[in-house]
């Protein structure tokens, strides 16, 4: 089996404070990455969130994010950008060209595939991967799962839109609606109830549950015990 990795990359203002995330999957084992930086762009979170995570994986590679800027890039732009000095085809300097370079070294001499998938519509690894880059951005650390496969709790199986996703979730009837505000998790009747309580305040997450399995699905990948 080759490596699955998942990506996402996230930044407040853009520039502005940013976070990127990665899921390494093989056959036994996954491992949750991420980090931060003070002031960046979500191009260049979606790409450092690439190369950490091909950094730590070994063998083949299926590297799947929603970003068409680092997918793009890799299968269509870079060869060109190096035949040309690092130039584009309209003769302007190639942006983010430190992280192109790295990101072309690490995949230097390997197999690795490139997947889009598609952002904020419930492919349950990019939404993980959302999570972890959004918490980092907004300075809040998520907590990182390293471990056994089959203890994991997100749904890696497919690609497919899943019942608790943000898309599917929009039109589906509420079960509850979560705020997680300062480290305190609360449940709320309404949308109003929970809106009152996040807007305008920094770091604050929200979700809305269709079902208790949902409610535990979305309280897990925020690294709440449930």
């Amino acid at each position: 089996m080759s490596t699955l990795i998942y990506t996402d990359g996230s930044s407040r203002g853009n520039p502005g404070p940013g976070g990127w995330g990665a899921i390494i999957v093989d056959a036994r084992h996954v491992q949750e990455i991420g980090g931060r930086e003070d002031m960046t762009t979500n191009n260049r979170m979606e790409m450092v969130a690439a190369i950490e995570a091909l950094t730590h994986a070994a063998g083949p590679v299926t590297v799947r994010t929603d970003s068409a800027y680092l997918l793009n890039g890799m299968t269509k732009w870079v060869s060109g950008w190096k035949r040309n000095g690092w130039k584009t085809a309209a003769g302007k300097d190639v942006e983010n060209r430190d992280l192109w370079e790295k990101l072309s070294l690490v995949v230097a001499s390997r197999q690795v595939n490139w997947e889009k998938v598609a952002g904020h519509e419930g492919v349950a690894g990019n939404e993980r991967c959302d999570e972890i880059a959004t918490g980092f951005a907004d300075d809040i650390a998520p907590r990182l799962y390293s471990g056994p496969r089959t203890s994991y709790p997100v749904d890696l199986s497919s690609t497919k839109v899943s019942s608790g996703a943000r898309k599917s979730s929009s039109r589906g009837q509420a079960y509850s609606y979560l705020s997680y505000v300062d480290g305190v998790l609360r449940r709320h009747e309404s949308w109003t109830q929970c809106e009152e309580r996040v807007k305008g305040v920094k770091g604050a997450r929200f979700k809305k549950a269709l079902s208790p399995e949902d409610e535990v699905q979305i309280m897990r990948s925020w690294g709440i015990d449930a």
